[in-house]
């Protein structure tokens, strides 16, 4: 009896086809929004939290100052050397120390000049970071002592001043010392906070502080943390020996911060989660739109055929059979309507994440999910009209003209 149903359902479904179409383009349309809005969302989250795992396994940040107000200014002294070996000695959990300090330089190669940011550091920059060397090498340990004239260049900064070029043992002068080119770092691209993480030249560090900043200050010590350790008491650990060498009593305000990328990452993939929501909840508004529109065809079609149901009815068709049929029609129309709806959703979601430079992240879970939601708007909707076809009166429905 169902599939006989189902089947009269087609028929009167292709006796209207652009009626049809017309009434299950709400749900087309609400069902690709909601389905691209979510994986679109989803794409924009993975990529968050790649770029931030770029940025280093397990990475805290230690900077000077604090946490300023506008139109406060922080005079905390800077850290040194020293405090980079001491984390290193005495925290067990930290498996790597890179100190470092930056300034903006402008490198200069024949006639091409770029505005770029110089940083000194060590090799555990490196490893800390997680970043290769794509062509060349890392400082040797005589270039580090000696604080020798030479640099590793990102992949921007190739690109700027070489074109194409091989940058390998070119001169380049920062500002006004020349130094070697070792090394091209590999390409990291843009990162989440929107700057270019491939516009850097990387220097010794006692190479940057003798020809660059004059000084023996560092601005940020970054270190990596063991798998498996918390971060949190590594954390914890960092600010107890940072306190106790910069002499700061239990009642004064640490004068550094220390940031853990792993709280950076929830924060910020939080943020798209919710936005993501938000915007497929307003898609969503579009399905009942489509409901209304199947609950109205529904009702034109049982004015139409009032005189066929009385016949049904006349003959003894039951009430729960008249029912069942105009049911099934509303969730066939609805169902079409969620088939194609997922169809256009895939092609735009492939699209979007194509032009948004994003990864395109397939969810089925949320495909089934808006299928089914599809089928419970013709359930919802379709059930007045065809609750009042059944109850229809078989003497009035014969006279209707």
């Amino acid at each position: 009896m169902l599939l006989n149903t189902f089947f009269l359902a087609l028929r009167e479904i292709r006796r209207n086809v652009l009626r049809s179409f017309l009434t299950i383009l709400g749900i087309v349309i609400g069902v690709s929004a909601v389905i691209v809005m979510v994986t679109i969302g989803g794409g924009a989250t993975a990529q968050v939290t790649d770029q931030i795992a770029s940025l280093g396994s397990n990475l805290l940040m230690i900077r000077v100052g604090q946490h300023m107000g506008p139109g406060q200014s922080s005079t905390a002294p800077s850290f040194d050397l020293d405090d980079a070996h001491a984390l290193y000695r005495e925290i067990p959990a930290i498996t790597a120390v890179a100190p470092s300090s930056s300034q903006k330089v402008t490198a200069v190669y024949g006639n091409a000049n770029w505005s770029t940011t110089t940083t000194g550091v060590d090799n555990g920059f490196f490893s800390v970071r997680n970043w290769t060397v794509q062509s060349g090498r890392q400082f040797l340990d005589s270039e580090l002592r000696s604080g020798k004239a030479v640099c590793v260049v990102g992949a921007t900064v190739v690109k700027e001043l070489f074109g194409q070029q091989d940058p390998m043992d070119a001169k380049i002068r920062l500002g006004n010392f020349s130094c070697q080119v070792i090394g091209v770092l590999e390409a990291k691209g843009q990162s989440t906070f929107g700057s270019d993480q491939d516009d850097l030249v990387l220097v010794p560090l006692r190479t940057f502080q003798r020809r660059i900043s004059g000084n023996q200050d560092i601005s940020l010590i970054q270190v990596s943390v063991a798998e498996g350790r918390s971060t949190d008491k590594a954390k914890s650990d960092i600010e107890f020996l940072l306190r106790e060498r910069r002499h700061i009593s239990g009642s004064e305000n640490d004068n550094f911060q220390v940031r853990d990328m792993k709280e950076i990452t929830k924060m910020l993939t939080g943020t798209t989660q919710i936005l993501t929501t938000l915007l497929g909840a307003v898609a969503a508004v579009s399905l009942l739109v489509g409901g209304i529109g199947i609950m109205n065809i529904m009702l034109v079609s049982v004015t139409e055929r009032t005189r066929e149901i009385g016949i049904r009815l006349a003959i003894g068709a039951l009430e729960r059979e008249v029912l069942l049929q105009f049911l099934v029609e509303a969730v066939v129309l609805s169902s079409f309507g969620g088939l194609i709806g997922i169809l256009f959703a895939l092609a735009a979601s492939i699209g979007l994440a194509s032009l948004l430079k994003i990864p395109f992240i397939f969810n089925p879970g949320i495909m089934v999910i808006a299928f089914l939601f599809s089928a419970a708007v013709g359930v919802i909707f379709g059930f007045f009209p065809a609750r009042k076809a059944a109850r229809l009166n078989p003497i009035d429905a014969l006279r209707h003209e």
